[in-house]
């Protein structure tokens, strides 16, 4: 959600200061909201930035599109993040108002002509993506032919474990992304490859696969490539029972393939989203209804829930809030449908909650600090949303008494 400053720049909405407090359950109790509760604990957007980029031996940007907000964006600077991954000009007006001196990389592979001239001349971008002949002519007629560009050209990576296949979108074939390597060399100042796997991708052999690859394909193509971006993918912890394999694990994939192609000289970029902030979000939503197994909500896909929708089926941890007394009743599998006339609204889960759940209980969903609230939209009427930051519990210190 955006919107226009006054010298045309753009920034994140909800600039005003979120009530805070320090226990969800107490909050909940206290308020029983009747919309949903959309929270956000900074520290954690920080804590996961330090993470990461302790852990990656390149660069790290973030994927500004996971979430745009603009509490987030200052914890992930707080944390070490100062370059970030836009797909759009908005995103790009957003990040230089937000942080002047950061590094921005024009990551959509299909651009509009203005907005690429944009871009470069009035937002200082040097740094662009593209998956076709089309569109590095289009990147050199906008930019006037500049010199100073850094050009990275897409491969399409077979669909994998994950939960949405880019490569159906985005993305040159192997042979197409050769001859597109040297196309753009005589362009650019510095050259690049990336690939992106997917979104929350389970499995680093992914990673080491499409490493390979793209260490082949850079041989075969008989020229000098700087740089190798590696995208996003990395997961969320959407399972505690059976959790993905630790960051390094990812990391160390790509790391080994490239030693093992002789390509360790590569620079290497990332560009997290979901991995960076989910954890640092949680939404609490509100039953107004039940039908056997099916739980109405006052949330849905069209609001924070899109990614538990059919399209993608994403199972967020649950867990349930009830007002008066807790239940002592097992877990019992669910749907959820949400509070929109349309049929679409409807998520199969399945989500674990206890069996007594019924009108009035509340749901507390974690894992929401990405794609969220960045997809909400009003359609229905069903937008109206609280915000809340959940602060860090302070560890207590035992003192021991002086003998």
């Amino acid at each position: 959600m955006y919107y226009t400053l006054q010298d045309g720049a753009l920034a994140s909405s909800h600039l005003f200061p979120y009530p805070q407090i320090d226990d969800l359950d107490s909050y909940v109790a206290r308020v029983r909201p009747c919309n949903p509760v959309s929270v956000i604990s900074p520290h954690k957007f920080t804590d996961q930035a330090r993470l990461f980029t302790s852990l990656f031996t390149g660069r790290v940007m973030y994927a500004v599109k996971c979430n745009p907000d603009e509490r987030v964006l200052h914890a992930l600077i707080a944390g070490g993040i100062d370059s970030f991954d836009c797909s759009s000009i908005k995103e790009i007006r957003l990040m230089r108002h937000l942080k002047p001196d950061a590094s921005l990389y024009y990551m959509n592979p299909i651009k509009p002509r203005e907005s690429i001239r944009e871009a470069y001349f009035t937002h200082h971008v040097r740094v662009f993506v593209l998956d076709s002949a089309d569109e590095l002519k289009k990147i050199i007629e906008e930019t006037n032919g500049a010199k100073d560009l850094t050009l990275f050209v897409r491969l399409a990576i077979a669909k994998q474990n994950v939960a949405i296949d880019f490569s159906e979108k985005f993305g040159a074939s192997p042979m197409l992304t050769g001859e597109l390597l040297r196309l753009a060399r005589p362009h650019c100042k510095k050259l690049g490859l990336a690939f992106h796997v997917g979104t929350h991708c389970l499995e680093t052999k992914a990673y080491d696969m499409a490493t390979r690859l793209a260490c082949n394909i850079i041989k075969s193509a008989g020229i000098n490539v700087d740089v190798l971006d590696i995208g996003g993918g990395f997961p969320a912890l959407l399972d505690p029972a059976d959790p993905p394999p630790p960051l390094q694990e990812y990391f160390r994939a790509v790391e080994s393939a490239l030693k093992d192609e002789d390509l360790p000289q590569l620079e290497l970029l990332c560009e997290p989203g979901r991995a960076l902030v989910a954890s640092g979000g949680k939404l609490v939503v509100r039953v107004d209804g039940r039908k056997g197994d099916l739980l109405y909500l006052n949330d849905g896909t069209y609001g924070s829930l899109f990614e538990c929708g059919k399209q993608i089926n994403l199972q967020y941890p649950v867990r349930m809030v009830r007002i008066k007394g807790q239940s002592t009743s097992p877990l019992s599998p669910f749907r959820f449908a949400g509070p929109t006339c349309d049929s679409l609204d409807m998520m199969n889960g399945p989500f674990y909650l206890h069996e007594d759940i019924n009108e009035g209980d509340y749901i507390v969903i974690d894992q929401m600090g990405a794609y969220g609230e960045t997809s909400r939209t009003p359609f229905n009427g069903f937008d109206e949303v609280i915000y809340v930051e959940l602060l860090q519990k302070k560890k207590s210190v035992r003192l021991k008494k002086a003998a």
